[in-house]
C-alpha cells in the first residue's frame, strides 16, 4: 500500500525543465518574479523543487535538449528558447507552447554574410548571388545550427540552391575558415558578427525569438492533478507579464463629494482606469483641510505622463505611483488555450485509436468471412468469392 501511494504521488508530481547555464539566472529571475520561487540547496544540483504550487519538480537541463524532454515525455513542462522549439517542432510531437513569449532571452535568427561583400544588403541581392555559383557549378553554402528554419526561409525567398553545413562550433569563423559562404546564427546585440566581419542583410531575419513555456499534451491530458498544477502556473506568468504594462496611480483630490471628484476624473480618458476610479474620503489630520478624497486608477505605462498631468488638470496633490505586480482577469486566456490544444489533441487521438480499431475489427472480419466462405460455397453449390468478404478502406 505504502509503495503504491508513493508511485501514485511520483506520477501525479509535476516535472519542469529549466535551462542550466545561458539563460539560467534570468529564468530563476523571472519565476521568481512572478511568484514561483525555485528552492534548491545547492546551486550545482540539477534537481529542485518550486515554492507554490506544491508538487512540482525542477530539473535543470541543457537549453538545446529541453524540447527532446518534453516530447519524449520524461519531463511535463520545460521553457527554453523558442528558437529550439521552432526548429524542432512536427506535426506529430507531443509539444505544445502554453506560452510562446516570456519576455527575456531575446534574439534573432538572422542570415549574415562577409561584409566584404558590398553588393549583398538584401535578401534579393542574396538570391542573385546564389544563382550566379548555380551558374558556374556551385551552390551558396550555408553554415547553420538551425537547418530546417534556414532551408524554409531561403525556399520562402526564392532561394533554392545552397547546401546547408552543419556546425556545432563559433558559426561566426566558417567563412574565414571556408567551409562556409554565409552563416544563420543567432544574434543579440550584433557585436560577435561584426568582430567577426560579417554583416546582417535587409529582410534576412528569419526568426524573432525569446523564452517560451511548452508542455507535453498527452502528459498534461492524463493527469488532472498534472494539470491543475500547470494552471497555477499559468496564471502566475499569465498575471506577471500582464500587470508589468500597469502602474497604479493615488492622488489627493479636493471636491464637494465622491461623485463630484468621480465626474472630473472619469473626463479624462486616460486616468479613468481599468474599470473606473476608485476614490475614498481622506480623513484629516488634527487642524487640517477636509473636503479631500483619494483616487486611485490604474493605467497603462506607456499613458503615466499623461494619467499624471490629467490628475493635476482635475486637482490631485500628493501623487503617488506604485507598480502593479499582477493583472487576473476574470479568466485565464492561457489555459483556456491549453485546453483547446488537448482537447483537439484528444479528438484526434480518438480518431486514430477508432480508425485503428476499424481496421482491426475489419482485418477480423475478413478473416472469419475467409474462413466461414467455403462453408458457404459447400452448401450452396456455389463457388466462394474471396473478394466480395474483403472491406472497401478509404
Amino acid at each position: 500500500m505504502v509503495r503504491r501511494a508513493a508511485e501514485r504521488s511520483s506520477t501525479d508530481e509535476l516535472r519542469l525543465a529549466l535551462p542550466s547555464k545561458g539563460m539560467e539566472d534570468d529564468t530563476l529571475a523571472f519565476l521568481a518574479a512572478c511568484g514561483l520561487q525555485v528552492e534548491r540547496s545547492n546551486p550545482r544540483q540539477y534537481r529542485a523543487a518550486l515554492r507554490n504550487p506544491a508538487g512540482v519538480t525542477v530539473l535543470f537541463q541543457r537549453a538545446g535538449d529541453i524540447f527532446d524532454k518534453v516530447d519524449e515525455g520524461s519531463v511535463d513542462l520545460g521553457i527554453t528558447g523558442y528558437d529550439i522549439v521552432a526548429e524542432h517542432q512536427r506535426e506529430d510531437d507531443a509539444v505544445a507552447v502554453l506560452y510562446r513569449e516570456l519576455g527575456y532571452g531575446r534574439c534573432s535568427l538572422v542570415l549574415a554574410v562577409p561584409d566584404g561583400w558590398l553588393d549583398v544588403a538584401t535578401i534579393a541581392d542574396l538570391a542573385e548571388v546564389a544563382t550566379a555559383l548555380r551558374g558556374r557549378g556551385g551552390e551558396l553554402r550555408v553554415a547553420t545550427k538551425y537547418p530546417n528554419l534556414a532551408r524554409q526561409f531561403l525556399y520562402q525567398h526564392g532561394i533554392n540552391h545552397f547546401g546547408v553545413v552543419g556546425s556545432q562550433g563559433a558559426l561566426e569563423a566558417a567563412p574565414t575558415l571556408g567551409y562556409g559562404d554565409i552563416v544563420a546564427d543567432l544574434m543579440t546585440s550584433g557585436v560577435t558578427l561584426r568582430e567577426n566581419r560579417l554583416k546582417t542583410i535587409a529582410g534576412g531575419t528569419i526568426l524573432r525569438s525569446e523564452a517560451c513555456l511548452i508542455g507535453n499534451r498527452r502528459q498534461l491530458a492524463a493527469s488532472e492533478s498534472k494539470l491543475q498544477r500547470t494552471r497555477a502556473i499559468l496564471e502566475l506568468i499569465e498575471a506577471y507579464l500582464r500587470g508589468r504594462g500597469y502602474a497604479s496611480l493615488t492622488g489627493n483630490v479636493r471636491g464637494e463629494s465622491e461623485e463630484a471628484v468621480a465626474r472630473r476624473i472619469t473626463a479624462h480618458e486616460d486616468i479613468a482606469g481599468l474599470r473606473g476610479p476608485t476614490i475614498a474620503r481622506v480623513y484629516a489630520k488634527a487642524g487640517g483641510e477636509r473636503d479631500w478624497y483619494a483616487v486611485t486608477v490604474v493605467v497603462h505605462r506607456d499613458l503615466l505622463l499623461n494619467a499624471i498631468e490629467h490628475l493635476r488638470k482635475a486637482g490631485a496633490a500628493d501623487i503617488t505611483v506604485a507598480d502593479v505586480h499582477y493583472v487576473f482577469e476574470h479568466r485565464s486566456w492561457s489555459f483556456e488555450a491549453l485546453q483547446r490544444q488537448l482537447g483537439a489533441r484528444l479528438q484526434g487521438d480518438t480518431r486514430a485509436r477508432d480508425g485503428a480499431t476499424t481496421r482491426e475489427a475489419a482485418g477480423l472480419s475478413l478473416a472469419d468471412s475467409a474462413d466461414a466462405a467455403p462453408e458457404r460455397a459447400a452448401e450452396d453449390d456455389e463457388p466462394a468469392d474471396p473478394l466480395a468478404a474483403r472491406p472497401i478502406l478509404t
